[in-house]
């Protein structure tokens, strides 16, 4: 069961990281990152052709208050999102009387492999399990997604199954679905 989420005036922090709430001021770093090929392929959706599409997209973010942005503190730029998103509705029956959130997430490739994913998500989680009271968490990855799927695992993700994820363009990719369980 999905419950409802609005993240625009809630304010996370890291050793890094602040996660906030997405502002049109942040268009510049959004593009940067998300202009570059095999970043937004990675999460599914082609990496983006102009500054305009950035600008929609952001707008989006801002509008479904749910997705938080990822600001590096030591420059205030931000790399990557993390969304809270509604689970899909192909889970087992004994999650549906539960609250539930699916994360998904992308980083900017000049960050990858310095564990700022994990310092991210980590934060989320909290968040999620704490503040929200979720009873879980899923993700998903595709196969080839090797670094997505560690950072699932170091957080205690467990592997829940496989799937079939059609991409938004028109790709269909073997995927792993991951749990978190608030214990």
């Amino acid at each position: 069961m999905n419950t409802e989420i609005n993240i625009s005036n809630v304010k996370l922090e890291t050793e890094r990281l602040i996660l906030r709430a997405w502002e049109i001021t942040d268009l510049d770093d959004f593009f940067e990152y998300a202009s570059i090929n095999g970043v937004g392929e990675k999460a599914g959706w082609e990496h983006h052709k102009s500054k305009d599409e950035s600008l929609e997209i952001l707008k989006m973010f801002i509008d479904e208050k749910k997705v938080f942005a990822i600001i590096l503190k030591e420059n205030q730029k931000a790399i990557g999102s993390i969304g809270v998103e509604e689970c899909r509705q192909d889970l087992d029956k004994n999650l549906e009387n539960l609250l539930g959130r699916e994360l998904g997430y992308v980083l900017s490739k000049d960050y990858w492999n310095k564990g700022i994913m994990t310092e991210a998500v980590s934060k989320v989680i909290e968040y999620c399990f704490k503040i929200l009271k979720l009873n879980y968490l899923i993700a998903t990855c595709f196969n080839y997604n090797i670094e997505s799927k560690k950072v699932l695992e170091k957080l205690n993700f467990k592997f829940y199954k496989d799937i079939i994820i059609k991409t938004r363009y028109n790709t269909v990719e073997k995927s792993i679905l991951m749990i978190l369980k608030n214990n």
